[in-house]
């Protein structure tokens, strides 16, 4: 049987997810700067019309790009997230926590904007991000405490009850 869990800071569970998305941001920055300085380097013409390697780094350095803009977005949509306090008559929505209880026991998610599938540790808890997009987001959004869901995974499909929102 369910034991209700310890009430969790989502502040800090917000500030946490944003400080990882900025590092991220940062990180992946600076390679997507280099790898595009490293594609139109002298060094980097072709000797033949068989050496792609500039080509090869132009191509990365746009996927780099595109991840880079992808980070700024998350960013931004984290940065607009409002939290609020959810009852136990409350439909799942942005910012709800979630404890799940399934055959492999239970598990508490932070439903997000962006930033989905990151594990945040919050005094002896682990809360797994989770968005709307995501196969679990969806099936959780607009369920309410004592509802079933049922997802489908790689493993297969999996039913979880919700039993607590916060």
């Amino acid at each position: 049987m369910y034991a209700p869990a310890v009430p969790i800071d989502k502040q800090a569970l917000l500030d946490a997810l944003r400080a990882v998305v900025a590092e991220d941001l940062e990180r992946l920055t600076s390679s997507q700067r280099q790898t595009a300085q490293g594609a139109t380097h002298e060094e980097a013409r072709p000797e033949n019309d068989k050496d792609t390697r500039a080509l090869e780094s132009t191509y990365l350095a746009r996927g780099l790009a595109e991840r880079v803009a992808g980070l700024e977005n998350a960013q931004r949509a984290l940065d607009a997230l409002k939290l609020r306090d959810f009852g136990e008559d409350d439909p799942i929505a942005l910012s709800a926590v979630v404890t799940l209880e399934g055959d492999a026991g239970s598990a508490r998610y932070f439903v997000v904007p962006a930033g989905g599938g990151r594990e945040l540790q919050q005094l002896a808890a682990t809360i797994k991000t989770v968005t709307p997009e995501a196969p679990l987001g969806r099936a959780l959004i607009g369920t309410y405490v004592g509802d079933e869901v049922q997802v489908r995974t790689p493993q297969g499909a999996r039913e979880l009850e919700v039993v607590e929102l916060a």
